[in-house]
């Protein structure tokens, strides 16, 4: 199906020569992690000292559980310097962590019962305290093996220089503030009807521990045995995207806008505000502890898990929707990749190069508004993606019709291609157009996508999900520790480390609120 708003808009930006300014997008990275013992499983120690403090640090922290580190990544517009950054926060952990490595699978290792998964300790300042609760009111909630599910979050910003010069072309009147949140949010509803070929490119998690499923025997019936201690759907892409993963019955009846800041604000907040039967039950303080921050359908905006969000960067102590509401879209987070188990980044270059170029096709597209038939729509083709993406022949749902997946594929990357072309912009290294090549080879042949290529070394080595993600962990970790951070660099994170313990010292000094109190003040905060 042609897309000829896409076309327009190119043609626009070229014949006034401005096309380059699809250029320079920002790209940052997040990756969650487990860290794992020398015999796979979840480690028990604390975060490590020499990391600096999970609450404070801007680049190593932690994300449900003290052993699920996670990575960040400051924003760059050229893809080599934000891994090159990624790869050198690896080598400084893995001077710290002794004989532990890093999962390489979002899929976590074998699980010996909840308590083995310790929950996230943020020191004693009332944020660290909050952080610490909405991690054990989501234990309450969903269960804490859910929690150890790691992946990849792609943090990207279109350049600013282009805003004006597009709101401009298009003759367009508004404010620019509110030009861009349109953007985004066409962006956004972009990516949820086409995301699932990100579950079907970037999918690696065809596969499971069964110890996952302990206690969830209904579920666990649904599943294939690969061996003894695995679970597998032979098609599956990405099972960490499916029912068993970041999909849970409390939000199926969320109804959270996409069509615009305003509405998508509101629904947040009216999600927050609303209490919910099955929390309410398990308590908020009970005993004189906190079991979760509220008993409403969200405790903070952040337990949305949706694949994708509009983000603004929230001051000390603000409330992300409000932070949204006072300042507007600053970039857009792309939550649905898997740990990629090949890249010990847990991504490549050219993969990179593909997020961006999917990203700009979803932002050029068309872009209606979306109503709840539609988001049906898209969450079935979303979840057949995730558990069956690779059957032959697969169809999918458009607008109510039926359609191939590789059929719409190829429409996609057609669109891909047409940016690619500008982003590669003439020069001999075709990175971009490199990067689609890549897409077409696993829509023409699905034993090249990287779910499939793990069973198959998973049944070249005879190996279950555990020993197979143990030995590339491993591989992994081997590999950091070989090149060690270079000196300079180094005492460059020792020191943010140290300035990281020292302001979770000063936090915790310097509260003059009761818990009670600071927790009031956080919900109460208006626009």
């Amino acid at each position: 199906m042609k897309n000829t708003r896409i076309e327009s808009r190119l043609n626009l930006l070229v014949a006034a020569g401005r096309q380059n300014l699809l250029k320079g997008g920002l790209k940052g990275l997040e990756k969650e992690s487990l860290r794992v013992t020398p015999s796979g499983r979840i480690a028990q120690t604390p975060h490590p000292e020499g990391l600096g403090s999970a609450l404070k640090h801007p680049y190593i922290t932690t994300d449900y559980s003290e052993a699920l580190i996670e990575l960040i990544t400051p924003p760059f517009a050229d893809s080599s310097d934000t891994l090159d950054f990624l790869d050198s926060i690896h080598r400084f952990v893995f001077q710290h962590i002794d004989t532990e490595a890093l999962w390489a699978a979002s899929m976590p290792c074998e699980i010996e019962g909840e308590e083995s998964i310790p929950i996230a300790y943020f020191g004693e300042s009332n944020s660290g305290r909050m952080k610490h609760v909405y991690r054990r009111g989501l234990a309450w909630r969903y269960g804490r093996p859910m929690q150890s599910i790691a992946g990849i979050h792609f943090n990207y910003s279109v350049n600013e220089t282009f805003w004006p010069v597009l709101q401009d072309l298009l003759g367009d009147h508004s404010s620019i503030g509110s030009f861009i949140a349109g953007q985004y949010f066409g962006l956004i509803r972009n990516v949820q009807r086409n995301g699932w070929l990100v579950l079907y490119l970037f999918g690696s998690s065809p596969a499971f521990c069964k110890s996952f499923l302990t206690g969830r025997e209904g579920l666990a019936s649904k599943f294939a045995e690969f061996d003894e201690a695995t679970l597998f759907k032979p098609y599956a892409t990405s099972l960490r995207m499916s029912d068993i993963g970041y999909r849970n019955d409390s939000q199926s009846g969320l109804d959270i806008s996409l069509n615009g800041l305003d509405e998508y604000v509101s629904s947040l907040v009216k999600a927050i505000n609303t209490p919910y039967p099955d929390y309410q039950g398990i308590g908020v303080k009970v005993d004189g502890e906190y079991r979760q921050l509220t008993a409403n359908i969200l405790q903070i905006s952040n337990e949305y898990y949706s694949p994708i969000r509009p983000k603004q960067i929230a001051r000390s102590c603000e409330n992300p929707t409000i932070a949204l509401k006072r300042r507007g879209i600053r970039y857009i987070e792309l939550r649905s990749m898997d740990l990629g188990i090949a890249h010990p980044l847990g991504l490549s270059l050219r993969e990179m190069h593909l997020l961006e170029l999917f990203l700009l096709c979803c932002l050029l597209r068309e872009s209606p508004l979306m109503g709840v038939g539609e988001k049906a729509e898209i969450s079935s083709n979303a979840l057949d993606v995730a558990c069956r993406g690779r059957t032959p022949g697969l169809i999918l749902r458009r607008g109510g019709k039926s359609v191939e997946l590789r059929e719409w594929a190829a429409e996609l990357a057609g669109d891909m291609r047409a940016v690619a072309e500008i982003l590669d912009g003439g020069e001999s290294d075709t990175v971009y157009q490199d990067s689609l090549a890549a897409v077409m080879d696993a829509i023409q042949y699905p034993e090249n996508t990287p779910s499939a290529r793990v069973l198959a070394e998973m049944r070249e080595h005879k190996e279950s999900f555990q020993a197979y993600t143990l030995r590339i962990s491993q591989q992994h970790a081997e590999q950091f520790r070989t090149r060690r951070l270079e000196c300079e660099k180094a005492v460059e994170y020792s020191l943010e480390a140290g300035k990281s313990l020292a302001g979770q010292r000063q936090a915790e000094e310097s509260d003059g609120l009761s818990f009670e109190d600071f927790l009031g003040q956080y919900f109460s905060q208006v626009e």
